[in-house]
């Protein structure tokens, strides 16, 4: 079992759970804990920390949910081998020998994937203004407060949820917490032992949390439609994992004939659930967002819908919710009601000052049109440069990536690796598909637009046209 030591800073602003998590997730990426190893006990840190216990294990149950520890029963937790999904960062002070990123043939200029956001957008002096309001008048904010998150918070989640969402439920069946993995890893033990069907192409990283937390996946190939409902009965699941609004990677927004198809299929049998993660459908520019399968099933629908903040305010900033069907919150609360929430009460109690003054709808609006222009800057300046006829765009209706081809070009890994080369770092599609990648469109990448500079489009264009063309 290894020794961990590092210090943490109670008067930093960061919860100390959230100080435990980065901590331990730079000595995983950097080699320092490799993967097998034996963490120590929760008491046993917790005495070394000299924090709660509930501390660290909110932080071990986020390491869990993200892929990088193991709960082993009556063994204790274990460290992970970081999949490919998860990339090495250099990390100063890291010890000699760690694993490092292979060098690139050039710096990175452009960085073109999806996790991004402009935070040049982020409200700061709104958000900044709350925050010391409430430092200064609400002491009580530093106690424990509802282990599912503040009653106001999910009051006034369940009130936008409804607005812009479609989504039908109360305040008791939202829980608030520190990002999507670790709902979705809580949501997976309250289904451990099934088996779920996912979308090919999709995200690896879910894939890797369902099983991480005892949940099987089998991989069922999308169509124009989404996850086909044959699909999922022709690999014996009783779960599936969609993003409807909006299918991550490819753009693909489910109709409502194959939702209501979706929802037959789990209506048929107890059992069955849908986990509906509708992770940017608030970015949608040519019509109004889709309703949700949560809403069109109703409160105890086999629906679990998941959202987050991650891309209308900051990554950084984890908040994010889960509904649960109403069948589904005594066997959440049996097992995870003792558990303390994992988003810190003054980030609560700021997001629900800007969710009821109405500062949250305005800076919606203003991200929506900043977001959309710069969505048709970029595919003009890719259709001006390379010709219409020569680039296809696909998946621009809604949310911050876009998809390219270049029919009779080079291939995908050629596309990528040039694009590299000349300072643009971005994936191919094929990259997300975790089976088949033949019927990968070939020569297609996505293109993450979020953090783009609007007045670094040209250069852009001009350094992929010259990486791509023959």
């Amino acid at each position: 079992m290894v020794d961990l030591t590092f210090g943490l800073d109670g008067g930093s602003g960061t919860p100390l759970y959230q100080q435990i998590y980065d901590n331990l997730v730079r000595q995983i990426r950097s080699g320092t804990l490799r993967a097998g190893e034996r963490m120590p006990g929760k008491r046993s840190l917790s005495g070394q920390l000299a924090v709660a216990v509930n501390t660290v294990d909110t932080a071990y149950q986020m390491l869990v949910a993200e892929g990088y520890l193991e709960a082993r029963p009556r063994s204790g937790f274990f460290v992970q081998e970081v999949a490919d999904t998860l990339p090495v960062r250099e990390i100063p002070g890291a010890r000699a020998g760690a694993r490092e990123a292979e060098p690139e043939a050039a710096p990175v200029s452009f960085d073109l994937t999806t996790g991004g956001v402009d935070t040049t957008l982020f409200p700061f002096r709104t958000w900044g203004r709350i925050q010391k309001e409430l430092l200064y008048a609400s002491p009580e904010l530093l106690n424990h407060g509802h282990r599912q998150g503040d009653p106001e918070l999910r009051e006034a989640l369940a009130g936008y949820l409804r607005s812009y969402r479609g989504v039908v439920c109360g305040a008791e069946q939202i829980v608030a917490g520190a990002g999507v993995e670790y709902l979705l890893g809580l949501a997976a033990q309250l289904m451990r032992g099934g088996v779920a069907a996912i979308e090919n192409p999709g995200y690896v990283r879910s894939r890797t949390i369902l099983e991480n937390n005892g949940v099987k996946c089998r991989c069922v190939d999308i169509d124009s439609a989404g996850l086909p409902p044959e699909g999922v009965e022709a690999v014996e699941a009783n779960i599936c994992y969609v993003t409807p609004s909006h299918h991550f990677p490819t753009g693909v927004t489910m109709p409502a004939w194959r939702r209501a198809q979706l929802l037959r299929w789990a209506s048929e049998k107890p059992g069955r659930y849908i986990l509906e993660d509708d992770y940017d459908a608030e970015f949608r520019f040519d019509m109004r967002p889709v309703p949700s399968l949560q809403g069109m099933a109703g409160p105890d629908g086999p629906v679990i819908y998941l959202c987050t903040f991650s891309k209308s305010l900051a990554p950084s900033i984890r908040i994010a919710c889960m509904v649960l069907p109403e069948r589904l919150l005594g066997m959440y609360r049996e097992s995870f009601g003792s558990y303390a929430s994992t988003v810190s009460r003054f980030e609560q109690q700021t997001l629900y000052r800007f969710l009821r003054d109405g500062h949250f709808t305005r800076h919606l609006a203003r991200m929506r049109s900043v977001y959309k222009a710069r969505m048709l800057s970029l595919t003009a300046a890719l259709e001006e440069r390379f010709g219409r006829d020569r680039v296809a765009l696909g998946g621009t209706h809604t949310g911050l990536h876009l998809l390219a081809s270049l029919p009779g070009g080079p291939g995908e890994e050629e596309m990528v690796k040039r694009a590299l080369a000349a300072g643009v770092r971005l994936r191919g599609l094929g990259g997300y598909y975790m089976e088949r990648r033949e019927s990968c469109p070939p020569g297609t990448v996505v293109l993450g637009y979020a953090s783009l500079p609007d007045e670094r489009i040209g250069e852009l264009t001009r350094r992929l046209y010259g990486a791509w063309s023959d």
